[in-house]
């Protein structure tokens, strides 16, 4: 793999982070990404969330099953992408700080 090649990213964290953020304008009704932005707890019910979605990822990695670990995963990638736009943090930002850990 060459080095341009390594960096390509991927369309679907990009596509995924353009629909929370269109959701975060919007706020269309019966949209569960309007809801975190608009729930009665703040920011305090995605940071739940969050947690929850950290345990269920810890305790499927445990339990070595691999279907609930991939769903879980995407759980919580979703929540933490939600937890980054209600604190203005971009996707390139969250890139620019991996690309340091290489």
């Amino acid at each position: 793999m060459s080095d341009d090649s390594a960096r390509q990213t991927d369309p679907v964290l990009d596509d995924l982070v353009a629909v929370i953020e269109d959701r975060k304008e919007t706020l269309p009704e019966g949209s569960y990404t309007a809801s975190l932005f608009t729930h009665e707890k703040g920011e305090n019910r995605v940071l739940e969330k969050l947690g929850e979605e950290a345990t269920e990822v810890i305790l499927a990695a445990k339990d070595d099953d691999h279907e609930e670990l991939v769903a879980e995963s995407a759980d919580l990638v979703y929540h933490l992408l939600v937890t980054l736009s209600m604190n203005d943090v971009s996707l390139d930002e969250l890139r620019a700080e991996l690309e340091t850990r290489r």
